[in-house]
């Protein structure tokens, strides 16, 4: 990891940075074998006497180089997502809209599947691979997808610039782009934010990317459409509190820990101001870090190593204001106006306001048709023009983009055998194991003994479905295992639909032939859920209960069954599944997510003992009842006791659960035991601090107080079962009740791995100030001084925090 210098007055992010975007890119010909990239000078040796083609300048030098050469024609064709060629100079159409969510995707231009190359490995749906709480995973998982999308760029297939991940926190369980995310806990989101961008980028040398990543959709966004309310307009009134401890951690760790090369605007506003149109939200999330030497003005908007280069800003409004509109708040930015009524009248009256208010891309052909007119109408200046097109040429400096044939550099090698490897789709295979969740084992039913079974029944809309399985944004898979291939693969089955869709209407209920399968079978394992006709982009849900007759299908199955019923749930949200859990018929209830590519083979593997689950929810399991009270517009995540309202997500939420963030269980019951706590840690304050003489509930977590105040927590973790597997060990405190504190919140998170009767140890390195800290109600982040209770399991220890 790059490590990133310390704010400077001087430098910050806000007022320096005109942040390009990453819009689309794509490629002319499918089945092109030839990469797209400029400086060819094989081909045009005299392209070499440019200096922005010269590897050995600096990013900075050859930005500056490329820009001075431009015509003002040709400058204009660099504000839109499809950048135009420039033939003269050896530079080629650029298209810069890809996707990578969970493997490289067709979604946007700038991606295409052929026959050279049919598929790439799709990994599950973010949320599933979120809930192995594993950061090695995550990183991992990153590193595969930038190694493939690398090779289907040396054959002309993808881009190199990916608008991945999204790290928006899962607030509502309705939402329907939820699946999309790391889940509802801001720690968790930022470590996977940070582990997949870096997977994504890390190169070599730190001023290099692999591939772009983009952190999305910045900010408070977990709205798309709900009884009529839309994303594009919808103003998400929220606290400065909440802003700060729940919605901006995960894009804070994209650019401090990650090294993001962007992040991209949500559709909403925020408090009546567009997202991408407050400099107070912008600086106080990705603050610009301390310039290298070699990024001088007038390069104020190139970036150094690690730092932000663009920003996309959204449909919605941000607190009353449109995000694509706001000068003050694009000035610490850049946005897109995709809503034209956000828009200046077609023309050159208006543009300047867009250029100057920070925008460098348009995705669309709006600036490209009017910018020119503008300047010489004097609305705006030239070099107006060279800052909005700077950022998105030290992006694609640093991806090579202009060091000449991609296939003789440093991934060159790379092509369509390094894409759908054995290793790959093994990974693909691993990830879902990890992630898929046990929440129910009466008896110990699971896991099952293929040897015990002669007959299986396979029953639900989601048994052997494919495409459901690998969730949105995705591509295409390099092949598919079902859950009747991955079961079928192991035992003798027998498949009923039981509905014909997940709708599960009456008129798609095929119910008794379902119910006499069940009734001859050793085993039934019924798969239901959702698939993107429930939840989606666009689509938010407006009930958490399974979806039509699948409670129906469910309980008369279990009814009917000779033997053991296990419960598949398929879905990137949660549901209300009261009913099964209470059912004494049931023995098992998985939870699979969208498992990707290989879901059925997993789901196999740990039916079968092949794999001790590990998996633990990452968001919170509601009743019906919570979606009947809260509307999905309150945006408040502390409960409010005087009008009932419960809260949201385990560090608030007041109400009962179906299951809570962190449950699931394993075929082993592990046991922890605590090594090694302090009971009382000091916060040093400057000498005459006003908390020598007076009772202060907190301290500001700032400053010299900060520095060295950690400590260590040392367990001991035991494996007392018959089988190997993997354990998550989650840290949680509940701090004092001062400033609406969290009932508890996640510190940390291990996964260690123990064999049969096997011990190991995990130390959770605590950082007062950091992991202790809590946001007041104006936003401030203070140390609570009084009594931190520390939970590790069942485990609970007291730890005193005073000055």
């Amino acid at each position: 990891m790059v490590s990133m210098g310390k704010p400077s007055k001087s430098h910050l992010w806000a007022p320096l940075f005109r942040l390009s975007l990453l819009c689309f890119l794509g490629f002319s010909g499918v089945l092109a074998q030839t990469p797209i990239f400029a400086c060819d000078t094989a081909s045009t040796p005299s392209l070499a006497n440019f200096g922005f083609c010269n590897t050995s300048w600096g990013t900075a030098a050859r930005v500056e180089d490329l820009v001075k050469r431009l015509t003002l024609d040709e400058k204009v064709g660099f504000l839109v997502n499809k950048a135009t060629a420039v033939s003269r100079l050896g530079i080629p159409s650029y298209e810069w809209w890809s996707e990578a969510l969970h493997g490289v995707s067709y979604v946007g231009p700038g991606t295409k599947f052929s026959s050279l190359v049919p598929g790439a490995t799709s990994f599950p749906q973010v949320i599933l691979t979120a809930a192995s709480f594993n950061t090695t995973l995550f990183e991992t998982i990153g590193k595969v997808v930038s190694t493939e999308a690398r090779a289907m760029h040396n054959v002309g297939l993808a881009g190199l610039t990916f608008w991945s991940p999204n790290v928006n926190i899962f607030r509502d369980p309705r939402w329907g782009r939820g699946q999309e995310t790391p889940g509802e806990d801001p720690l968790l989101a930022s470590k996977y934010a940070a582990g997949y961008v870096k997977g994504l980028q890390k190169a070599t040398k730190p001023d290099q990317l692999k591939v772009a990543a983009c952190c999305k959709h910045y900010t408070a966004y977990d709205l798309d459409s709900w009884k009529g309310i839309e994303r594009y307009t919808f103003n998400a009134v929220v606290t400065k509190q909440d802003l700060d401890d729940t919605f901006q951690p995960p894009f804070k760790s994209c650019v401090t820990d990650g090294n993001v090369a962007s992040v991209m605007c949500s559709y909403n506003q925020v408090n009546g101001v567009p997202t991408c149109a407050d400099p107070d939200l912008l600086a106080g999330t990705v603050t610009k870090q301390d310039l290298d030497d070699t990024f001088q003005p007038p390069f104020k908007s190139c970036v150094t190593d690690g730092n932000v280069a663009s920003v996309m800003c959204s449909y919605n409004q941000v607190n009353g204001v449109p995000t694509c509109a706001d000068p003050d708040l694009l000035a610490g930015t850049s946005s897109v106006p995709e809503k034209k009524k956000y828009l200046p009248t077609p023309g050159p009256t208006g543009i300047e306001k867009i250029i100057l208010a920070g925008l460098d891309l348009n995705c669309g052909s709006f600036l490209g048709k009017h910018t020119q007119a503008a300047v010489k109408a004097g609305k705006l200046t030239e070099g107006d023009v060279d800052k909005a097109i700077t950022n998105n040429f030290v992006v694609l400096m640093r991806l090579g983009f202009f060091d000449g044939d991609p296939r003789k550099q440093e991934y060159g090698s790379l092509g369509p055998k390094d894409v759908c490897t054995a290793t790959n789709q093994e990974l693909a295979r691993e990830a879902a194991r990890q992630g898929i969740v046990l929440l129910k084992n009466d008896d110990d039913a699971l896991p099952l003994d293929p040897k015990s079974i002669t007959s299986m029944a396979v029953i639900g809309p989601n048994a052997n479905v494919t495409k459901t399985m690998i969730g949105n944004y995705e591509g295409t898979p390099c092949k598919y295992t079902t859950p009747l291939q991955g079961l079928t693969a192991i035992v003798s089955t027998v498949y009923q639909p039981g509905c014909t869709d997940v709708g599960c209407t009456g008129n798609s209920l095929q119910l008794d032939a379902a119910k006499a399968a069940a009734a001859k079978a050793d085993v039934t394992v019924l798969v239901v859920g959702a698939d993107q006709s429930i939840e989606r982009e666009g689509f938010d849900r407006v009930n958490l209960l399974l979806p039509g007759q699948q409670p129906t299908l469910v309980t008369e199955i279990a009814k009917a069954a000779k033997g053991k019923v296990i419960l598949v749930i398929m879905s990137g949200g949660p549901f209300d599944i009261s009913f099964a859990k209470s059912d004494d018929r049931i023995s098992s209830i998985l939870w699979v997510g969208y498992p990707g590519e290989a879901g059925g083979a997993a789901l196999a593997d740990i039916i079968f003992g092949y794999y001790n689950p590990s998996g633990r929810l990452p968001v919170t399991w509601y009743p019906e009842s919570f979606a009947d009270k809260v509307p999905m517009t309150d945006m408040r995540m502390r409960p409010d006791p005087s009008t009932g309202y419960p809260g949201r997500t385990y560090r608030f939420y007041t109400g009962d659960v179906i299951y809570s963030f962190g449950d699931g269980l394993s075929y082993n019951e592990y046991a922890h035991h605590l090594v090694q706590a302090p009971k009382l840690v000091s916060i040093p304050l400057e000498e005459g601090h006003s908390c020598y003489s007076k009772r202060c509930k907190s301290v500001d977590a700032v400053g010299s107080r900060c520095e060295n105040v950690a400590f260590d927590i040392h367990l001991r973790v035991e494996n007392p079962g018959r089988m190997a597997g993997s354990h998550t060990v989650f840290l949680f405190s509940t701090p004092p009740s001062v400033h609406n504190s969290p009932q508890k919140h996640l510190l940390g998170f291990e996964k260690i791995y123990l064999g049969p009767q096997g011990v190991g140890n995990v130390v959770f390195k605590v950082d007062v100030c950091k992991d202790l800290s809590l946001v007041d109600e104006l936003g401030n982040r203070k140390v609570a001084l009084g009594s931190h209770i520390l939970h590790v399991g069942s485990l609970k220890h007291s730890l005193k925090v005073r000055v």
